[in-house]
């Protein structure tokens, strides 16, 4: 008498693409099941991914509770570069396969940061409101601009978009903190490694490429915004948990910096309350960074890709520092 086996099951938690084909194909070209979410809590995460042999997360949070519901020797993969979003101890601590995808919109990001770079030191959203306010009255508007051969530009982590924005700004003197950049490694990049404090006071740019950890979480609060020079600038297109967006928010309403712009935030969709809409000298982005026409497909050519190598027994294509992956 022949047993039948378990048809596995691919699950999308949450997405933002126009669809999920191509993740659908490779599902099913391996006899899979395929089930795509548009996941609004951890509730519903967990609803939807009960029994799941392979998830696919965007934004969605996978809790503890999600995984512990998953079936065994699942797979997890982030539609993403960062996965702070995965109870990355639970998913170890089960022997799941975590994989995520660090490459697929290295140069758009890259872009997108020297862009917010170029615009708050050229103070495009002050002279834009000024015109459209009837003033013309450039020097008063922008006071003061430092030329780029007199700005500093610094660097809290240096890793493939970090070096990708110092290639973007070459003309600025750049300053990096980051444990894997030695004095020798940033020698042949021409950047200076400095502690995280002389990184804070000597920048009149600041451009945040860490992950989000217990070390970085906050990194830039009340007290390191007031190490700042009176005229810097923040720029984060890394992670929101990065900044105390209540401390940066007084410090430009007070003028104890000078500007900031970011793409990232600790809730997102930013929230109608948040004290950041209403304060001076900010652009703000709807985590917009990482896009372009093609990373979208990027992104899903790469994940249809991981899906085939998940069901076939391989490990993720980049897996997630600290995984145990399965021989």
């Amino acid at each position: 008498m022949s047993v039948s086996r378990k048809k596995r099951r691919v699950v999308v938690t949450d997405y933002t693409f126009p669809d999920v084909a191509a993740e659908r194909a490779a599902a099913e070209q391996l006899g899979a099941e395929f089930i795509a979410c548009q996941c609004k809590n951890p509730q519903e995460v967990v609803r939807a991914v009960k029994g799941a042999d392979v998830a696919l997360v965007q934004f969605a949070s996978l809790t503890a509770q999600a995984i512990a519901g998953m079936a065994e020797g699942a797979s997890i993969i982030r539609y993403g570069i960062g996965y702070d979003n995965i109870d990355l101890a639970s998913a170890f601590d089960r022997g799941f396969a975590v994989g995520y995808m660090p490459d697929y919109c290295t140069e758009e990001v890259a872009d997108h940061t020297a862009s917010l770079v170029l615009a708050a030191l050229r103070k495009l959203s002050q002279l834009d409101a000024s015109v459209r306010a009837g003033d013309w009255n450039a020097v008063a508007v922008a006071k003061p601009i430092k030329p780029s051969g007199e700005t500093t530009i610094g660097f809290l982590g240096m890793g493939r978009i970090g070096s990708l924005v110092l290639a973007r700004l070459l003309p600025f003197g750049f300053l990096v903190s980051d444990p894997q950049v030695n004095a020798e490694r940033a020698a042949e990049m021409g950047v200076t490694s400095v502690d995280r404090e002389a990184l804070f006071r000597q920048t009149d740019v600041l451009s945040l490429h860490a992950p989000a950890t217990a070390e970085t979480t906050h990194a830039i609060n009340a007290q390191t915004l007031r190490t700042m020079k009176p005229n810097a600038i923040i720029v984060n297109t890394a992670r929101g948990q990065l900044i105390d967006e209540a401390a940066l928010a007084e410090a430009l309403a007070s003028g104890v910096i000078g500007g900031a712009a970011l793409d990232v935030f600790e809730t997102e969709p930013l929230p109608p309350q948040s004290a950041l809409r209403a304060v001076p000298n900010l652009i703000l982005t709807p985590h917009a960074a990482w896009y372009s026409d093609t990373s979208i497909v990027r992104l899903q050519e790469l994940a249809a890709i991981d899906i085939e190598r998940l069901l076939s027994g391989l490990a993720p294509r980049r897996p997630v520092p600290g995984s145990r992956i399965r021989a």
